[in-house]
């Protein structure tokens, strides 16, 4: 993945403190996605060698499903240090449409078709959020259900509180900033919880599960895909400092690294950007 990152992240640390996000920019979003796979698979792979297990939380959106398109292809040809065992790959979810389970709007079922039913990940490592239909009568009880999941995971791997390691978590982003089902000024927003119910979303469908900001935040990478020039202003003002109340992409940081991965046009409003 190449620059002009490089230029924006030296202008985007002044006067910052703390560690800076890291921000890469390519031409269009088909690259984006292309780079952000290879990415992807070397990052599960290199998890795997020390861990002997990787996890990645997904995202839906175009980017993202692009994104498992080309991983799926680079499966199928792995090159040197990008050969994953996918049967030993946990898959969570960063948030999920509260519908019927055969409903397109689901983001599982894209994820499903685009990479998890071709890659052969067994079911029991598939952690989808609950859907309308499978037996929860309210988004309350589904995501109350997901975060026991999650807990019960991080038992099983012996690892200390309530999450398991989670090695890359993904992201898209909305023109208004919003990030997995957290919209700006929602209860959401606000909530510690890490797995919340967002009813009355501003965006259809208005009623998900969405992890909240802490279970965001203990990833141990999170990497914002973000494409299109009707999201640059919101890119902007994320990595400008905005409130994550207003602006929630600005409230995103992993426990290691925090990777803005960017076509030029939602790059275009960040300083240095037309360097």
């Amino acid at each position: 993945m190449t620059t002009p990152g490089d230029r924006i992240v030296e202008r985007l640390a002044e006067g910052t403190d703390g560690p800076v996000p890291d921000v890469v920019v390519e031409p269009d979003a088909e690259m984006l996605a292309r780079a952000v796979a290879s990415a992807l698979v070397a990052r599960l792979a290199a998890a795997q060698a020390v861990h002997g297990t990787a996890s990645v939380v997904l995202t839906g959106g175009g980017v993202g499903t692009a994104v498992l398109r080309h991983v799926a292809e680079l499966a199928a040809e792995p090159a040197p240090g990008q050969d994953v065992d996918w049967t030993a790959v946990d898959v969570w979810w960063g948030d999920e449409r509260f519908v019927p389970a055969d409903d397109d709007e689901r983001n599982e079922k894209g994820a499903r078709e685009a990479l998890l039913d071709r890659v052969g990940v067994p079911a029991g490592r598939v952690h989808a959020m609950p859907a309308s239909d499978a037996g929860f009568d309210e988004p309350e009880e589904a995501a109350e259900w997901y975060a026991g999941t999650l807990a019960d995971a991080a038992r099983d791997a012996g690892t200390d509180g309530p999450l398991p390691r989670l090695d890359v978590l993904l992201l898209g982003m909305g023109p208004e900033g919003h990030v997995a089902s957290i919209f700006p000024h929602s209860p959401a927003a606000s909530d510690e919880r890490p797995v919340v119910a967002v009813r009355d979303c501003p965006k259809p469908p208005p009623t998900r599960v969405s992890l909240g900001f802490s279970a965001i935040g203990a990833a141990e990478e999170v990497w914002l895909l973000v494409s299109g020039e009707g999201k640059a202003e919101a890119v902007a003002q994320a990595l400008g400092g905005a409130d994550p109340l207003d602006v929630p992409a600005a409230g995103v940081r992993g426990r290691r690294a925090t990777r803005w991965l960017l076509d030029a046009e939602a790059a275009s409003r960040l300083p240095g950007a037309g360097g």
